[in-house]
């Protein structure tokens, strides 16, 4: 791993909103990386960018220095104003060899990330992986890392329980919805149209639920994350106490300081139905009136119980970042053998070639009148002699290599 190099900017160190500048489009990935390439003596290289991180795996025989990384900015030409490109080289992360290669494990076993064990960053490492090498940009020596990366996080992912629970408060409520049974034609009733509901409307949307409505202070809002669902049903917030046409499930997250779903305009929600219904409240603090709960038949999730589950959650991954650790550091043991061995491998793939040239040169050259002068059979047992030793030749020095290399180890 000694030309392995990774620099890396991320949520740890810079404002989201600026690394988003550092984000390549996928137009023009290509022509960036080989003007890194050829202005950098960089052999193979790929790049991930994320929402919350910006990372280039390369090779490169140099140290990487601030010189480097003021140089590598700049060709990359990304037209960051100076003092953009100050802050970039200011608060760069930056990884050699063994260094690199336990960064890049630990991201894609999720240690890295802004909440510890979701599993999208190993599937995004492939993905970037993957386009880049199609592209040309990476060969074998990256291929050997990327296979061993994807072993490392699997490994973690399988044999620890730091992605186990979900985390969020959206997928947590999800979970509990899922866990009643709801009917796919559930008529489902959104109350506010910001970032949560249209989180978990998503996932409804998802699982195959269709049947929306929505209802928001701005009707714009409200339409919008209505089409997203394929549903023309938006609304004004006021126009829900005039809404006769029943509901299974309320969901809402508004940021009202009072209670939005009160007793009275339950009972017109309801408009006579008496059955059981879900609401899930996810406002803090809770939009739904107390009273609407104690009085009614309701399977109430709310936000608070729920975060409560997320951080017993996080706490339980936290705890499983010494198994991980350990996993990764078996791997990292285990890989520089590996790389010893391909490394040899490499170095004497010539050596079949080499043979078959001595044999070729004896046969036709050097001994060539000789075996002319042969009978037919005996030329057959001296061909089947000259196969067997260039075999035998050839697997000869590649084992005794392999057994230096595991006596070593």
């Amino acid at each position: 791993m000694e030309y392995l190099k990774v620099i890396a900017f991320t949520h740890k160190h810079i404002d989201l909103k600026a690394l988003g500048r550092l984000v390549i489009c996928e137009e023009s990935l290509d022509e960036r990386l080989k003007c890194i390439q050829a202005e950098l003596n960089i052999k193979e290289i790929f790049y991930v960018g994320t929402c919350n991180r910006v990372e280039f795996i390369f090779t490169a025989d140099q140290s990487i220095n601030r010189a480097f990384i003021e140089k590598f900015l700049n060709t990359l030409n990304m037209g960051l104003p100076s003092e953009h490109l100050q802050q970039f080289i200011d608060n760069v992360s930056i990884y050699e060899q063994i260094d690199a290669f336990n960064h890049l494990l630990r991201t894609s076993c999720s240690l890295e990330s802004l909440v510890v064990g979701e599993k999208e960053i190993l599937a995004q490492l492939r993905k970037a992986y993957e386009a880049c090498r199609k592209a040309g940009f990476t060969g074998d020596y990256m291929r050997m890392i990327m296979n061993r990366v994807v072993k490392t996080a699997k490994e973690v992912y399988t044999l620890t329980k730091i992605s186990k629970n979900p985390v969020s408060v959206v997928s947590l409520a999800y979970r509990k919805l899922k866990a009643l049974n709801l009917n796919p034609q559930a008529r489902i009733l959104i109350i506010g149209a910001g970032e949560t509901n249209q989180n978990i409307a998503q996932y409804l949307k998802k699982h195959k639920y269709a049947n929306f409505s929505v209802f928001n202070r701005s009707l714009s809002k409200a339409q919008t994350l209505a089409a997203s669902l394929n549903s023309n049903q938006a609304f004004t917030l006021p126009e829900l106490a005039s809404y006769k046409n029943g509901f299974d499930v309320i969901i809402t997250c508004t940021g009202a300081t009072n209670h939005i779903l009160t007793e009275e305009l339950y009972v017109k929600l309801l408009n006579g139905d008496n059955t059981k219904k879900v609401i899930v409240d996810l406002a803090v603090p809770n939009d739904v009136d107390p009273t609407v709960i104690a009085k009614y038949p309701i399977s109430y999730i709310e936000v608070e119980s729920l975060k409560e589950t997320a951080r017993k959650n996080i706490e339980e991954r936290y705890k499983e970042l010494i198994h991980a650790e350990q996993i990764i550091a078996e791997n990292i043991e285990e890989f520089k053998s590996v790389l010893k061995q391909r490394q040899i491998e490499l170095a004497m793939s010539d050596v079949p070639k080499k043979i078959k040239e001595i044999k070729n040169t004896a046969l036709h050259g050097v001994f060539a009148d000789d075996i002319n002068n042969l009978d037919e059979n005996a030329k057959a047992v001296l061909a089947k002699v000259m196969d067997y030793m260039e075999k035998k030749c050839i697997s000869v020095p590649m084992v005794m290599a392999k057994e230096i290399l595991v006596k070593n180890s």
